[in-house]
């Protein structure tokens, strides 16, 4: 009973999050220029919105047969079709509870394919660890490719508001920083050691390393890394036939929808699917290449559209087929 009224607690708070983003960004925005985010949508070009579609399923089928690669070392091989349905069903229960998903798609593997549930959580933990490094290695790509961007925006943006410190000054503060973090954790580790917050974060991070070093036990370690850039690639390059949608997005480029990818992965982390949250950081990330927020704000929720669709139809198919292929296959 508690664990029910948990996870209606967890769904009322995130998806109420949505709903204040959707709401607070709304309230800042002119009648006309909620006026130009209608007139965006009637000028939609479905041909990229199917193009859009497609990369989005071809992104959950590579995460599929990534995620597969990783039981071949435990000596279990499930089905590419069961996998992916998995994934797209987890995907799904994620728009209601986040990381609920994780947990649900092993459920799967173990009722389908008879793979233990812990052996399949561990295949989960390894695969986010990945991503999660993954996604750190493009964080740091984008900067470096957009750096001069981004630093005259954020420099602009926080000066209005704050006294903001030179470049120079930020990154001798930062290896100062590092430097005393280091200095205090070799005088002070013993200590350290009996702090239970302390012990949690060194276990993560030797968990991330344990994570990592698990690849090399996989048959093709190469087959791996190529799904997963194959992964990345498909997410930005999704965002880039995106901004094709609209005649006023058209003229961005590639780096833009790296960005746009960066950016847009955070508001999928916090509320469910993004919702709310997702079009007002594209909205945002877009006012850097000068695109107004209202076209940007449309474009936002184009791409937030397509993406939950591809997740409902997959997801909601796959809830009906995989039961009966189970009772096919028992009679």
């Amino acid at each position: 009973m508690q664990k029910k009224i948990s996870t209606i607690i967890k769904f009322v708070v995130f998806v109420g999050l949505g709903i204040f983003f959707i709401y607070w960004f709304l309230s800042k925005l002119s009648a006309d220029e909620k006026s130009q985010i209608w007139e965006a949508f009637g000028n939609v070009n479905y041909f990229w919105v199917a193009v859009v579609f497609v990369t989005g399923v071809l992104s959950h089928v590579a995460r599929a047969l990534r995620w597969r690669l990783l039981f071949e070392p435990l000596n279990y091989k499930p089905g590419v079709s069961t996998t992916f349905g998995a994934v797209m069903i987890a995907y799904l229960a994620n728009l209601a509870v986040p990381r609920l998903g994780e947990v649900l798609r092993c459920g799967i593997l173990n009722q389908y394919e008879k793979i233990p549930l812990q052996t399949s959580l561990g295949t989960v933990v390894t695969e986010r660890i990945i991503d999660l490094i993954g996604f750190g290695l493009t964080v740091l790509l984008g900067l470096v490719l957009e750096f001069n961007l981004l630093k005259d925006y954020l420099y602009d943006a926080l000066s209005q508001k704050i006294a903001v410190p030179s470049l120079a000054t930020l990154a001798a503060i930062g290896v100062a920083g590092l430097v005393l973090c280091f200095v205090l954790y070799r005088i002070f580790r013993k200590k350290l050691q009996r702090i239970p917050l302390f012990v949690k974060l060194q276990t993560t991070i030797l968990g991330f390393w344990q994570g990592i070093k698990s690849i090399l036990y996989l048959k093709k370690p190469w087959l791996f890394v190529l799904y997963s850039l194959v992964i990345y690639s498909l997410y930005f390059v999704g965002g880039y036939f995106v901004f094709l949608v609209l005649p006023e997005t058209m003229h961005l480029t590639l780096l833009a929808a790296l960005m746009v990818y960066i950016f847009g992965s955070v508001g999928m982390m916090i509320t469910p699917g993004g919702i709310g949250l997702y079009p007002a950081l594209i909205a945002e990330t877009l006012t850097i290449y000068k695109v107004s927020k209202p076209i940007g704000y449309a474009l936002g929720w184009i791409s937030w559209g397509v993406q939950q669709i591809v997740t409902l139809v997959f997801g909601m198919t796959y809830l009906i087929v995989l039961p009966l292929k189970k009772k096919k296959k028992i009679t």
